[in-house]
């Protein structure tokens, strides 16, 4: 199972909005990552807007494109852009993964 950890930066003047959608993730979101193989997917934000994410996954770059392909994404994707600074592209296209050099079992 691999370890998946990533940035991203969020508007700080989105932040409760980010939040409140957060809240109320779209069920057919929530199917579609949980069939596509991301498992144990958490999200961390920081006053700032960094976004923190951590997944575990079988096959992240498989889990990306298995999710890219779906409908529902694309959308969740496209409603989602704007609440992000320095993104090129959709959200889940411009996540900056971190290296992992510990993990204690």
């Amino acid at each position: 199972m691999q370890r998946v950890c990533f940035l991203l930066k969020v508007r700080p003047e989105r932040l409760d909005e980010y939040r409140e959608r957060h809240r109320a993730v779209w069920p057919e979101m929530l199917a579609a990552l949980s069939a596509t193989g991301w498992h144990n997917y958490s999200l961390f934000l920081r006053e700032d807007g960094l976004l923190v994410g951590y997944l575990e996954t079988e096959d992240f770059e498989a889990a990306r494109a298995a999710m890219a392909a779906t409908e529902v994404n694309a959308r969740w994707q496209a409603e989602m852009a704007p609440f992000f600074e320095s993104l090129d592209g959709r959200p889940d296209e411009g996540m900056v993964s971190l290296e992992e050099v510990f993990h204690l079992n």
